[in-house]
């Protein structure tokens, strides 16, 4: 799993500069399973980074100050993180940026609330926190105090979307000598009631002048505050050096005015064994259980309960003895909470699919319109049949009846078509989306069934006939290519290394043959009577239904010529001269009753090509017969399937084995067996399944 981790802009990730977020963030990078494949991403001018995965993104102040800062350095990260491919998106402290990268990048997105969200750009309002529940994946907060902020004058609603995470610490077992001094850690400002601490030293450290005071931190806006002597101002200093002054002090104090969204310094001094005093603001108290909590912020109530532990050693002792041993959040305790959070996003991340069933997306023409005239012929229901027989849950959606039986004041309404898919796609969370032959299909489409899950599988078939010297070849090939560069993987009814339309290097074009299935191709014509000789079945478009007016092609020919050279024969052919094609049921009756069929295809002989009828033919027992140039003989003998070389050769043939029942009969069998072998529904629908989830595997 691949992670970028976006501080604020303002944050300084440095080992001398470094605020709570950056603290966070390095923090929980470190025990993290993802941390090889974690990038940390952030703006500052110091070069001495708190860690090596870090991508500093330099902003142009100038045309920050035409622009909003925050967008300039989202559009930044996005340039420089779009060819990452990562899986997650994490923002610190930023719900504006949401918007920045929602729909703009392939990733699961979760915000991080270092602070009352309800004082943050995007999240002031109930409708921008409302939103933000909508369209993000997770939603994590520092503290308790933090999640009420965020609902607070929300409706009720479940909150399955967010998590408490809290600032952590590694549990520290060293024994170091503590030495009489006081600390404060932290903004030298009102805020964080530096001005009380300053002001009670005095009284403190008059009264015990073998003890000392320290205060860590910096402030732009500085503003001194009188003090005692011995109470010195160390400044700003490494996060390293803070925890060590921690380790070695008896006392931290820290008074915030400020609602604290947690209170890390708290934590720290707690974790190093200092006896804490905090004040009880914000989300201070969650940081331990075993802190002293002032009634009253002011400098007597400071006085007096730091006056209390100098004076009782034994009481002081005890709290730095619970403090330290009973750290309340451990760092790598939350690590895993955090990766596991992680992952939920991606439940069937790591489970292989031959180890589970998949939930399958089915998208093809199911004819309703056509009253289901089609279905013995429909690739996309064998499809479906298959999978459910290998134990997958399939929803299947007919595009084109969707869209027509939803029209608006007679026009087709494809953009309620968009919304129902995506909205289905929310609700089924389908693992593999399986199309073909749709024109309701978009690009945009696709992109959003990628934002909505990254892991998505999406696979599309196409049965036309692609040689060239067809008058629809160009729509056919478009209607395939412009989903090539978008889809996972293609399957095509032709051998990919017969065409030269397309660029194949990354092998994810592949051959695909008409499956049977049991319960369709159900018939055993070889052990029938029929009174016929060859059958054969075209039509002018499945959705015509009947003959075209003056269409004629090639086939057309060739059955003439065939017939003349075919003396005592009897042809039972459709969609040919004024004998009307045949459908559904009325294909049957007709198939039932010949012995033999043609298999012949639109367009030049290439290699695998076969219309679909392939399947109804060898499958239902018919001896059959076809052109040695479309090379079927990498998957059947000449004891399967009767290969001819031209007319003459077919005529000849076909004269042959309308004589010699029995072995007509033996080959019709043995072609049945062996297509139902090889290409069954079930087997399909794996070999669909197996290569779409990118495995190796060959089709015979």
């Amino acid at each position: 799993m691949k992670i970028a981790s976006i501080l604020p802009y303002k944050e300084n990730y440095s080992k001398n500069g470094a605020g709570a977020v950056s603290l966070w963030i390095s923090d929980f990078s470190r025990d993290s399973i993802y941390k090889r494949t974690t990038f940390i991403i952030g703006n500052t001018n110091n070069n001495d980074y708190l860690t090596k995965n870090y991508i500093n993104i330099n902003i142009d102040r100038t045309k920050s100050k035409f622009n909003s800062t925050t967008k300039e350095y989202s559009k930044k990260i996005i340039e420089k993180i779009r060819d990452y491919n990562f899986d997650i998106i994490e923002l610190h402290n930023r719900p504006i940026m949401v918007q920045d990268f929602f729909g703009k990048i392939n990733s699961k997105i979760i915000l991080y609330f270092h602070n009352d969200p309800t004082t943050m750009k995007g999240a002031k309002s109930v409708t921008e926190r409302l939103h933000l529940l909508k369209i993000v994946d997770k939603i994590i907060f520092i503290s308790k105090w933090v999640k009420n902020k965020f609902f607070q004058n929300l409706p009720q609603l479940s909150d399955n979307k967010t998590q408490v995470i809290y600032h952590s610490i590694d549990a520290y077992k060293k024994k170091i000598k503590k030495e009489k001094q006081i600390i404060f850690v932290g903004k030298l400002n009102k805020s964080k009631g530096y001005d009380l601490y300053c002001k009670s030293m005095f009284n403190i450290l008059d009264l015990n002048k073998d003890w000392k005071a320290y205060s860590i931190g910096e402030e732009k806006r500085f503003q001194e505050f009188s003090t005692h002597k011995n109470h010195k101002n160390l400044g700003q200093i490494t996060h390293k050096k803070v925890l060590d002054y921690l380790s070695k002090s008896e006392i931290a104090i820290i008074p915030s005015r400020w609602e604290e969204p947690f209170g890390r310094t708290a934590l720290e001094a707690s974790s190093r064994g200092c006896a804490t005093i905090i004040s009880n603001t914000g989300g201070l108290s969650e940081t331990t259980d075993h802190a002293i909590k002032l009634k009253k912020l002011d400098v007597k109530n400071i006085e007096f309960e730091t006056e209390k532990l100098i004076k009782n050693t034994k009481l002081r002792k005890k709290i730095q003895s619970m403090s330290k041993k009973f750290v309340k959040h451990k760092l790598k305790e939350n690590s895993k909470k955090i990766d596991l959070m992680r992952s939920s996003l991606f439940p069937f991340m790591n489970i292989k699919a031959k180890n589970r069933k998949l939930r399958i997306l089915n998208i093809y023409n199911l004819a309703q319109k056509l009253n289901h005239r089609i279905y013995n012929l429909s690739l996309g229901k064998k499809f479906t049949n298959g999978l459910i027989r290998n134990g997958h849950d399939v929803i299947e959606i007919s595009d084109r009846d969707y869209v027509r039986q939803n029209k608006s004041i007679g026009f087709l309404n494809k953009n309620k078509f968009h919304e129902y898919l995506i909205e289905t796609s929310k609700n089924y969370n389908p693992d593999l989306i399986l199309f073909g032959h749709s024109d309701n299909i978009t690009e945009n489409i696709i992109y959003d069934f990628r934002n909505l899950n990254k892991n998505i599988l999406i696979s599309q078939w196409n049965e036309d006939p692609l040689m060239s010297g067809l008058s629809d070849n160009n729509d056919n090939l478009h209607k395939l290519n412009k989903f090539i560069p978008l889809v996972d993987h293609s399957f095509i009814t032709t051998s990919p290394s017969a065409l030269n339309f397309f660029d194949n290097k990354k092998n994810n074009t592949h051959f695909l043959m008409t499956p049977v299935d049991r319960n369709i191709e159900c018939f055993d014509v070889f052990n029938l009577n029929p009174k016929n000789d060859v059958f054969y079945a075209m039509s002018h478009g499945v959705n015509r239904a009947v003959l075209k007016q003056g269409k004629i092609d090639s086939r057309v020919n060739f059955l003439d010529k065939l017939v003349k050279k075919s003396v005592g024969i009897k042809f039972d052919f459709y969609g040919v001269g004024k004998q009307e094609p045949v459908w559904g049921n009325d294909f049957y009756k007709s198939l039932l009753n010949s012995k033999m069929a043609l298999n012949l295809s639109r367009g030049k002989p290439t290699k695998y090509y076969s219309s679909n009828r392939i399947a109804s033919l060898m499958g239902n027992g018919l001896l059959t017969f076809i052109d040695e140039k479309v090379c079927m003989n990498d998957f059947f003998s000449n004891k399967e399937i009767i290969f001819y070389k031209n007319i003459n050769d077919l005529s000849e043939k076909i004269n042959f084995y309308s004589k010699k029942d029995d072995l007509r009969k033996k080959i019709a069998y043995n072609g049945k067996k062996k297509y139902f072998k090889l290409f069954n529904e079930t087997r399909i629908s794996k070999y669909l399944i197996d290569i779409s989830f990118g495995k190796n595997v060959s089709l015979f």
